[in-house]
């Protein structure tokens, strides 16, 4: 420390030079000191002389420097003096406000340190390693060491950290640091690292950097939070932005869902701060990242759907109807929607529905709208309004269908309540502010984009111009205030109205033979046409005769020759008398050379610095790319070659109508082929069940053809004699054919019987088991009677036990009670000798005796109560042991009469189920005996064995009708 007082001391004599003398000095201890302390305080020495004497320091101590980094890692308030003497050399960082010279020479001093520094890889590697040391003093300085690098020379340090082994996942690890000012300065470390680096955004992506930024920012309070929140949102567009990857990434890990809450700010007129306006504005650049009209189709597709899914489409239409939102948040969110609805069918419906909370509610494409036509707004709000329209009926057919409807005679409000989207549109073409034209003539041309019933429609317009007047059409309304010029007195730019109208007609025409024809009835629109290109104007007038040229060129390509005035060939001789091919070629080449015509062709957002740039629209300027070849080529042929493309035409139309009516052709036979595989298969379906069915019956054929043979094979051996059988003739009026039917039956009725017999085997089996089971194994032949007897004598003598449990437990409790009074009654006297002490003036001798009796007494009286107290500690469980026998008895007895009931139950179902077999018998032997009967009457032969098993079944049911006697009487 001495040393540095006399280094300090001396400045003012020779500042240069003692000061290089000492940084010389401080790094030859750095280098050359054995003890720790020392080397610290020459670094410590260091880093209070490294921003004032940066060169210095930088170009003597770098070395020593790293070494430090190197071997003292042990020492982290060394390896923190050494991290913050390297940020202040290589950092441009500066707190005074220096001149514009000595600023660059700053940043060249900041770029040739950093490239002296990562010149050797490993000193950025051993930076990372560092990054892992917990320790504040370590960590903190080197986060802000390796921003300054990347700052310095971003490429290079990337390609570095890229290449080192879990380079990023260790960057990634700040995120997750408890302590906010690491965390804030590890999230701008990775907004350094991640620009204009998608390998490295793709790598920080799968490492978990959306969950943790979001988490960070809900953290915050959203866009109520400071400026860490803006910091994440940077980051998020550095990720996002340009990367599908990514992209894809953030849409199917539903972070999508996540921003709906940064947008509930609610209809607040206060707490706008400037910080929340910062925020609200990233939010929404952050949307258009994952839906901009530059990604892939499909990805913007899904991110537009699930940002209607999850309700962010609506939380965005809630700020845009709110008030009190600021000019340039609105503008954002206007911008915002019509990304997220743009191409989207299901988002540009919901769109249509939302109304604005007026009184009357006014659809919000309505009062978009009248912002647009409005002069007084901002042009930045103005240009968002054009475009959200744009987005609306982009791809848009049932919009432009509703649009274009508004116009319609059919449509229009009589009573003038309300006002329409196609009234606004009208008031702002025809208005006298001339971006008001502009803006409504693009409108208008987007809602007949690519659409060919809008533009036939749109030829159904009527306007009333004055009183007294007939109307006009909207087409013819056009023209007459293109015809005009600068005669009527306008706000702005002097062409702009012409460059939008002559938008509008080139849209309206091209793709549209009736409008061309509509456009071609006005006898005033080709010669102005033609008298407008042949001039020869100033440069600013170039761009309206290119216009011009590309209408009326519309005019001829288009042309259906239906008009014989104006057909495509007098056109081209029009043209080649009053203007020259070459010279209008030349006119048209005008559109596509203009320096605005490029700029709108890159994006489909009308984004101008201001009103005298909005000249030309993105789509517009793909017509205009379509066309110019194609009126180019129409122009220079003659009328041969067209006759021959008309016939080509006409022979590719014909050929079209045999190639159409043979594929409709084709398609009916398919369809009729289709149907008639479908009746095959139902066919096949039928003919396989069909055959089963006949070899069902088949079988069942056989099998009576079998049995009839066997009958008259029976027949023959009974009644030898009886031959008018086997002829089939008739016995008694009775067929044969019956004999048999009432033998099978007979058949059925023995097979029956024996069924029945053999259930009510199992039946009487059953019984036998019920009573086995309910009497004793020593018993087994008695009744139920006495096997309930026995239950009942159990019951009783159960019941008696517990009787005699409870008196005796009543007299153990009085018992108890008795011992509880004597024992108060010793208590009390107890106290009562305890109070008989003798008093001062007693003799000693008399004290101590009384004394000596006292405590005999109460030592008997002590021992007494003991006894007592073990007493009634046995008589209290001896009375819980009594108490849970006879709660085990009575689960006994439950259980006991449980058994009882259920086998009282079988025995009674067993009973009635032999009830009934024993009447399916009876009533089986009554049809047995009267087919037998029968059969006798019929001179059939009757076996002896089945009148004895009719016999023996008489036996039986008399048995068994005697049995069940027996069991009533028991």
């Amino acid at each position: 420390m001495n040393f540095l007082r006399g280094v300090m001391g001396g400045q003012s004599t020779g500042p240069q030079h003692t000061e290089a003398e000492t940084i010389q000095k401080l790094c030859d201890r750095v280098a050359s000191s054995t003890l720790l302390d020392d080397r610290r305080n020459a670094v410590r020495a260091l880093k209070s002389l490294s921003k004032k004497y940066r060169l210095e320091v930088g170009i003597q101590a770098m070395e020593h420097l790293i070494h430090v980094l190197q071997t003292d890692r042990s020492d982290s308030e060394i390896i923190g003096y050494a991290l913050d003497t390297l940020y202040n050399i290589i950092s441009n960082d500066e707190e005074e406000e220096v001149e514009e010279n000595s600023a660059r020479q700053s940043e060249d001093l900041g770029s040739q340190f950093t490239e002296i520094f990562i010149k050797q890889q490993e000193n950025v590697t051993l930076l990372l390693s560092l990054l892992e040391e917990f320790d504040f003093h370590v960590r903190w300085p080197g986060v802000k060491l390796l921003t300054s690098l990347l700052k310095q020379l971003g490429p290079q340090v990337q390609q570095i950290i890229l290449v080192s082994p879990m380079g990023v996942s260790r960057l990634m690890d700040l995120l997750a640091d408890s302590r906010e000012v690491i965390r804030n300065d590890g999230v701008l470390l990775l907004q350094a690292l991640t620009r204009s680096n998608g390998a490295i955004q793709k790598i920080v992506a799968f490492e978990n950097a959306f969950e943790r930024l979001l988490d960070i920012i809900t953290e915050e309070g959203n866009s109520d939070g400071g400026i860490v929140v803006e910091d994440c949102l940077i980051l998020l567009q550095n990720l996002l932005k340009n990367n599908n990857s990514n992209q894809n990434f953030f849409k199917e890990g539903s972070y999508i869902q996540s921003m709906k809450p940064w947008f509930e700010v609610g209809d607040e007129n206060s707490g706008w701060s400037a910080q929340k306006v910062t925020n609200l504005h990233l939010m929404l650049q952050l949307i258009r990242v994952l839906v901009s009209p530059t990604n892939p189709p499909g990805a913007t597709s899904s991110c537009q759907k699930a940002m209607f899914q999850c309700g962010l489409l609506q939380q965005l239409c809630t700020i845009l109807m709110a008030t009190g939102v600021p000019a340039d948040i609105l503008t954002e969110t206007i911008n915002t929607v019509s990304e997220v609805i743009r191409g989207y069918q299901v988002n540009q419906d919901y769109f249509a529905s939302v109304n604005a909370p007026s009184n009357p509610p006014r659809p919000a494409i309505v009062v978009l709208l009248m912002s647009m036509v409005n002069e007084r707004q901002p042009f930045v709000l103005r240009c968002a309004v054009l475009y959200c329209f744009q987005c609306f009926l982009y791809k848009n057919q049932k919009g432009q269908g509703e649009i274009v409807s508004t116009l319609l005679p059919s449509t229009i409000d009589a009573t003038g309540n309300s006002v329409s989207a196609g009234q606004l549109l009208c008031g702002g073409l025809f208005s006298t502010d001339s971006l008001s034209n502009w803006c409504a003539a693009v409108a208008l041309a987007h809602a007949l984009q690519e659409n060919a019933t809008q533009k036939e429609q749109l030829l159904r317009v009527q306007l009333a111009t004055s009183i007294g007047n007939p109307p006009v059409s909207l087409l013819q309304q056009c023209t007459n205030i293109l015809s005009q010029g600068d005669k009527i007195d306008r706000r702005g730019s002097k062409i702009q109205t012409r460059v939008g109208l002559l938008m509008l007609l080139c849209t309206w025409l091209s793709n549209c033979p009736i409008a061309v024809t509509h456009f071609l009835h006005n006898s005033a629109n080709v010669p102005f046409l033609t008298g407008q290109i042949a001039e020869n104007l100033g440069e600013e007038e170039q761009l309206v005769q290119g216009l011009c040229a590309l209408l009326l060129g519309i005019t001829i390509y288009f042309n259906d020759n239906s008009l014989e005035s104006y057909m495509k060939e007098k056109l081209k001789q029009l043209i080649e008398k009053r203007i020259g091919k070459e010279n209008f070629i030349e006119k048209l080449g005008f559109i596509s050379k203009h320096e605005l015509y490029s700029r709108a062709s890159q994006k489909p957002q009308p984004n101008f610095p201001s009103p005298e740039y909005m000249i030309f629209d993105h789509e517009f300027t793909k017509l205009v790319k379509e066309l110019e070849g194609v009126i180019t080529k129409a122009i220079y042929k003659s009328s041969e070659e067209d006759k021959k493309e008309e016939e080509v035409k006409k022979t590719l139309e014909q050929h079209d109508s045999i190639v159409t009516h043979y594929k409709n052709m084709i398609r009916e036979q398919d369809l009729q082929l289709e149907e008639l595989k479908q009746q095959i298969s139902t066919l096949k379906c039928q003919n396989e069940q069909l055959q089963t069915a006949v070899t069902q019956q088949a079988s069942q054929i056989q099998q009576h053809k079998d049995q009839y043979n066997l009958l008259k094979v029976q027949l023959g051996k009974d009644n030898p004699h009886q031959g008018s059988y086997n002829d089939g003739a008739q016995m008694n009026g009775i067929q044969p054919e019956e004999i048999g039917r009432l033998q099978e039956e007979i058949e059925e009725l023995k097979s029956n019987q024996e069924l029945l017999q053999s259930q009510l085997a199992e039946k009487d089996s059953l019984i036998e088991n019920l009573r086995s089971t309910q009497t004793s194994p020593g018993t087994n032949e008695q009744s139920s009677v006495t096997a309930s007897a026995r239950d009942s004598e159990q019951i009783a003598e159960l019941k008696q036990e517990l009787v005699t449990l409870k008196s005796q437990l009543n007299s153990q409790s009085l018992e108890i009670t008795k011992l509880q009074t004597e024992k108060q009654e010793l208590l009390q006297k107890t106290e009562a000798f305890v109070k008989s002490v003798p008093v001062p003036g007693e003799s000693e001798a008399g004290m101590a005796t009384e004394t000596t009796d006292v405590e005999g007494r109460l030592s008997a009286l002590l021992q007494e109560t003991k006894e007592l107290k073990n007493e009634i500690k046995a008589l209290s469980e001896e009375r819980t042991a009594i108490k849970e026998q006879l709660n085990s008895s009575n689960s006994t007895i439950a259980i006991l009469q449980n058994e009882r009931n259920k086998l009282q139950v079988d025995i009674t179902d067993s009973k009635k189920e032999q009830d009934d077999l024993l009447v399916l018998l009876a009533d089986q032997d009554q049809k047995i005996l009267a087919l037998t009967n029968k059969l006798k009457e019929l001179g059939h032969p009757v076996e002896e064995e089945d009148e004895l098993e009719s016999g023996d079944q008489d036996d039986e049911d008399e048995e068994n009708e005697d049995d069940g006697k027996d069991q009533d009487d028991i």
